[in-house]
């Protein structure tokens, strides 16, 4: 039997007995060429060589084992020679159907064949799905096949003209350049918004002694101002991105306003004109599906949804719960009874579910559509019997899919909602009403076991969230405590989130459920977008290449074409579509799609090559901003060295002539939305050039401060070489030429601004490494200098760290001789300086968490682990959920493999013939003695 993973296979062995033989695979044994390094050699000089796929032979894919597959294909073959019958047992979704096809294809065995398929791995599934068997589904291979020739043409034709016309090693893709304009999108949006300022009152409001007071039934509540004269008082959700009223019958009150009616209404009478009390009931969420599980869990654990499927899959490995990548909601009637039973032992008959729940969901892509995740077996195991047994992770993710599950079988939760309005006449004259709204939850229900959890982008109530009012009714006179003006200026659209990016790709019908990680994933490792706290914020390289893609490849990175591109590839795999024929219109273009769509356009071939000529890559790579004051266009250029600053301004040597070009840097770590003009003009103010702070006055060079792609820096501006005179005649052996005098530069210090820096600050930068003194002992130089590693003194090769930078100018040679004087200490021994901040526990080791100064900038870490700040990431503002999550990315990642060290050259010595020969001998005999071995081994396997 072959399964992709050794947790896997470890795990079923011993529910099969001694007449199996279990091995994995480890995922993929053969994949289309990834270099042309890769490619076969009878295929190498053919056209389509380079894409690894036959365009001209019904797109045939050619396969190679991958170098690091071999010997585990060898070893995989050996085994069937002992076998009478193989099992193929990988996993029951399309990536597993065509894993274990190409098993089929390159072990080439020469007995039976069965595909298992089974969706938990527990003693009665795996032999029940032993005995059960099929035969491989063609159907499914066929539509993954699709995706991944798909995806290889795609990406092959796409990603050069990326490379010509942005910048070198870019990549497109069918699905992640869509996600990347989902989240640029959001981006301009942001830029483009323009905030609304309104303002209402917000009143503490007072319903008498009668009412009486506690809890379920307060005396005072808040209610807000809803009303004037007829006209509703505007809120954030009458004005549109550009700030404008969207309507009319709303009145904006501005703050002027507010105040004065605030004081209008001290005093006046304010009765209940209306009393509304509803029923509310809530039914329970689904069961988790693959989408679903990552956004929760990105909402209430803060997990990545690569970490979450890596936990997801450790736990289905290990027989803890179903199969994690599914996109059906969907429970057996054993798993339904056992979460109906579970939920009586623990919440009582009364919170169960009159009769079971079942949920089903339109699936356009019934390939996943088995069951939804859940515990594992007919009866499941409570979060408290598998603590000792899972790690930390493991442990939240199994109880969020537990409660969930159990949650699913419960009883609705029911309530009351209340609606006041309150109405009185201000002293100036105007009919005011007040709104205050109230939730009270009767019966819990099944929030007695779960509650999910809002996204904190988006913002919103939870489900288990009362505000209780109370009991008025129509004509109660109430008193207003308080009447406070309250002023309010609408928000741009937040930004995705993983959560809320998978949400969006799964209601545009984009991707599948079992994609989403590994699209957010790439698009992250590529650049085109990073973290900001949750946030996915683009950069402006992904602006670049989304522009392009819109322009000329419109079809490519259009919603509703990747959606109906989805349903074409279900299509195969429900057997209702040849996959030559539709690879071959979407690649050489025909009759397949609505119209507009690829293959109706031409095909992709031919849209590549007739729009490659026709971008201009400066255009694409020149992202408008906005008109200064001064009516100049403000844009961003992405160059290949990074995105800068640029505009065009009056020449000062030239007022009359051409404008030039003036540029700055752009940091980092600046999201789009936030480059405004009062920021760009900051930047202007410090130009590419640097900004000049004056002469040195021993040398007279200028010098300058810098923004440079590792920080802001101080450096001196060297005149011109004097120009050689040409040699009369060349030389037999040209000396090697003398390099040229290089500029002192210095990186400022972190207390130190680019914007501040005077000439004094940058001499003494430059003016480093400071001479400290001479050791009286060794007569070595001792100097205090600052590195990339930050403030140190070096004497010879000794270095040691000093606590502070202002200790570089100020240590004393005694000082010095005290810090030599102490033993080196290294690694968790050395006396670190303190920590930039200091966090919470991290939720996998429960160990106290610090940001620290490293070699290589900031990073986090529990005393065990370090993982590096990433781009996005402030010391100040980083959360302990995002440092966990660094943590356990770079645990999972495993130890960083150091580099063999070479061995040092040997010196060249003349050999000697006899010590040549000698070599030479020695080298025949190690050889014949190898293949004695080697033969005495096969003798021997023989003989046995």
């Amino acid at each position: 039997m072959i399964v992709e993973s050794p947790t896997k296979a470890r795990k079923i062995a011993p529910y099969l007995g001694r007449n199996y033989t279990v091995e994995a695979s480890v995922g993929h044994i053969r994949d289309l060429p990834r270099g042309a390094a890769d490619v076969p050699a009878k295929y190498k000089g053919e056209s389509w060589a380079r894409l690894g796929v036959d365009v001209d032979h019904d797109f045939e894919p050619i396969y190679v084992v991958s170098p690091e597959k071999k010997a585990k294909v060898s070893e995989l073959k050996q085994l069937l020679k002992d076998a009478d019958e193989l099992y193929l047992a990988t996993d029951p979704d399309r990536e597993g159907e065509a894993i274990a096809w190409h098993l089929l294809e390159t072990l080439k065995p020469k007995v039976p064949v069965r595909r298992m398929v089974f969706h938990e791995i527990t003693e009665p599934a795996i032999q029940a799905a032993a005995a059960d068997t099929r035969e491989l589904d063609n159907d499914l291979v066929d539509a993954q096949e699709t995706r991944r020739i798909l995806d290889r043409l795609y990406g092959y034709e796409v990603s050069p003209v990326l490379w010509k016309k942005v910048m070198p090693k870019l990549s497109a893709g069918r699905v992640q350049s869509v996600a990347t304009r989902v989240i640029v999108q959001r981006e301009r949006e942001r830029m483009a918004f323009r905030s609304a300022e309104y303002w209402d009152i917000a009143a503490k409001l007072d319903a008498g002694a009668d009412s009486g007071s506690d809890s379920s039934n307060p005396r005072t509540f808040g209610a807000r101002l809803v009303q004037v004269d007829g006209s509703r008082v505007a809120s954030g959700r009458d004005f549109g991105s550009d700030g404008q009223l969207k309507g009319n019958g709303v009145v904006v009150l501005d703050e002027t306003y507010a105040r004065r009616l605030a004081e209008a209404l001290d005093g006046a009478d304010l009765v209940v004109s209306s009393a509304e009390s509803k029923p509310y009931s809530r039914k329970p969420y689904p069961p988790f599906m693959t989408s679903t599980l990552q956004q929760e869990a990105g909402r209430k654990l803060r997990f990545s949804s690569e970490r979450t499927m890596r936990v997801a899959q450790r736990l289905y490995e290990n027989g803890y719960i179903t199969y994690m990548r599914t996109d059906s909601t969907t429970l057996s009637q054993s798993a339904i009874d056992a979460a109906r039973s579970q939920a009586t032992q623990l919440y009582g008959p009364d919170y169960v579910s009159p009769s079971p729940r079942q949920y089903t969901r339109k699936v356009k892509n019934a390939q996943e559509a088995h069951e939804a995740i859940r515990p594992s077996g007919d009866t499941f195991q409570t979060p408290g019997q598998l603590h000792s047994r899972l790690d930390t992770d493991e442990f939240k993710l199994y109880e969020l899919i537990w409660q969930r599950t159990v949650a699913s079988q419960m009883a609705d939760a029911r309530g009351t909602t209340l609606t006041l309005r309150i109405s009185g006449v201000a002293g100036t004259g105007e009919e005011c009403v007040f709104s205050a709204s109230g939730r009270t939850i009767t019966f819990a229900g099944f929030l007695k076991a779960y509650v999910e959890s809002v996204d904190e982008e988006a913002g919103g109530q939870s489900d288990d969230a009362e505000s209780r009012l109370p009991a008025l009714e129509q004509g109660q006179g109430v008193t207003a405590v308080e009447l406070n003006p309250d002023g309010h200026s609408t928000n741009p659209p937040a930004r995705f989130t993983e959560a809320s990016l998978i949400k969006t790709l799964e209601e545009l019908g984009i991707g599948r459920p079992s994609t989403y990680a590994s699209i957010i994933k790439t698009i992250l490792d590529r650049g085109y977008v990073y973290k900001r706290g949750s946030a996915l914020v683009p950069s402006w390289v992904a602006f670049a290449v989304i522009g392009l893609l819109e322009a000329y490849f419109g079809r490519l990175v259009d919603f509703d074409f990747t959606a109906a591109m989805e349903d074409d590839l279900d299509a195969i795999a429900g057997g209702r579509e040849q996959r030559g024929n539709w690879l071959s219109s979407f690649y050489f273009g025909g009759d397949h799609g609505v119209d507009g769509s690829v293959a109706r356009s031409g095909g992709l071939k031919k849209m590549v090559g007739e729009q490659l000529d026709d971008i201009d890559a400066r255009e694409v790579n020149s992202i408008k901003l906005f008109v200064d004051e001064e009516g100049r266009d403000v844009v961003v250029r992405v160059g290949r060295f990074g995105p800068y600053l640029e505009r065009m301004v009056t020449n000062p040597d030239d007022p009359e002539g051409d404008s030039i070009s003036q540029r700055a840097n752009l940091p980092d770590d600046l999201p789009p939305d936030e480059l405004t003009a009062e920021v760009a003009e900051k930047l202007f103010s410090t130009p590419q050039e640097g900004r000049k702070l004056g002469a040195d006055p021993v040398t007279g060079n200028e010098i300058v401060a810098k923004e440079g792609r590792f920080g802001p820096y101080v450096t001196e501006i060297l005149p011109e070489p004097a120009a050689e005179a040409a040699p009369a005649a060349p030389a037999k052996k040209t000396a090697k030429k003398a390099a040229a005098p290089k500029p002192r530069t210095g990186s400022l210090l972190k207390s130190m601004d680019l914007a501040t820096i005077t000439l004094d600050d940058a001499l003494k930068l430059l003016s480093l490494p400071r001479v400290v003194g001479v050791d009286p002992e060794s007569k070595e130089e001792i100097t205090a200098q600052n590195g990339r590693y930050g403030p140190y003194l070096k004497k010879g090769t000794d270095s040691r760290s000093l606590v502070t930078e202002d200790q570089i100018f100020t240590v004393t040679l005694e000082e010095a001789l005290k810090i030599y004087a102490e033993p080196k200490r290294r690694g968790r021994q050395a006396a670190s300086a303190a920590p930039l901040r200091e966090l919470g526990n991290d939720s996998a080791t429960d160990k106290p968490m610090v940001i620290k100064d490293g070699r290589f900038g900031p990073y986090v870490t529990d005393g065990e682990t370090n993982a590096s700040l990433r781009k996005g990431d402030e010391v100040e503002s980083i959360t302990d959920e995002r440092a966990s999550e660094l943590l356990a990315d770079r645990r999972a990642r495993g130890p960083v493999k150091k580099a063999a060290k070479k061995a040092p050259a040997k010196k060249a010595a003349k050999k000697t013939t006899a010590t040549a020969a000698k070599k030479t001998a020695t080298k025949t005999a190690a050889k014949k003695t190898t293949t004695k071995k080697v033969a005495a081994k096969k003798t021997a396997a023989k003989k046995a």
